[in-house]
């Protein structure tokens, strides 16, 4: 199994999991304590261990001192899906939703071409530019208190595999060039129904 699969597999369980959970107060527990996450490193908040770690592949793991990319991807993913779930009832309104990628949720949020391209856009590209993990789950964050306002979900199984492939220097700039093409690709289709 490839590491792609790896992530994708245990986040989606993670998820999964989350939405699936029988009593809802063992899903609220869990998704407040992955929404504390938010602003820390993976493994800086020891409570959080087993809402991200919890039955996680051995290969995604890290080795050493470092944070491994893949511990990375899935820890961001996951804290913003709590922050994204948060006010909404997690069986009726789930905001993770396959097959809408961070570009197409952000279009989603450009209801008036002229008021709100420029405050999208401006937050989209900042994420899309970030320089290291922390930048971009900073910028991540103001993009999903949006999403969440709007009710707009999106896919965070495949934001965790391009969480893990924006931190590889050789692959960082198909993600963002992927994440551009869903924002514009999307825009460029409402324009010509219009």
């Amino acid at each position: 199994m490839s590491t792609k699969e790896s992530i994708i597999g245990f986040t989606s369980a993670r998820i999964r999991s989350i939405l699936s959970e029988p009593s809802d107060s063992a899903a609220r527990a869990s998704l407040a304590r992955l929404r504390r996450g938010i602003g820390h490193t993976p493994g800086e908040l020891p409570e959080l261990w087993g809402e991200f770690l919890l039955g996680m592949p051995e290969e995604l793991m890290g080795s050493g001192t470092a944070i491994s990319r893949e511990e990375w991807a899935v820890y961001t993913a996951l804290t913003l899906f709590a922050l994204h779930q948060q006010g909404k009832d997690r069986r009726s309104e789930p905001m993770h939703a396959q097959n809408i990628s961070l570009g197409a949720a952000a279009n989603r949020l450009i209801k008036n071409e002229s008021e709100d391209r420029e405050r999208v856009a401006r937050r989209f590209y900042a994420a899309a530019t970030a320089s290291d993990m922390q930048e971009l789950a900073h910028h991540l964050r103001g993009l999903v208190t949006l999403l969440r306002a709007e009710n707009i979900p999106m896919d965070y199984v495949r934001l965790a595999a391009d969480l893990y492939f924006f931190q590889n220097p050789d692959t960082v700039d198909s993600i963002r060039l992927r994440w551009g093409e869903d924002f514009c690709r999307i825009r460029n289709s409402n324009k010509s129904e219009a």
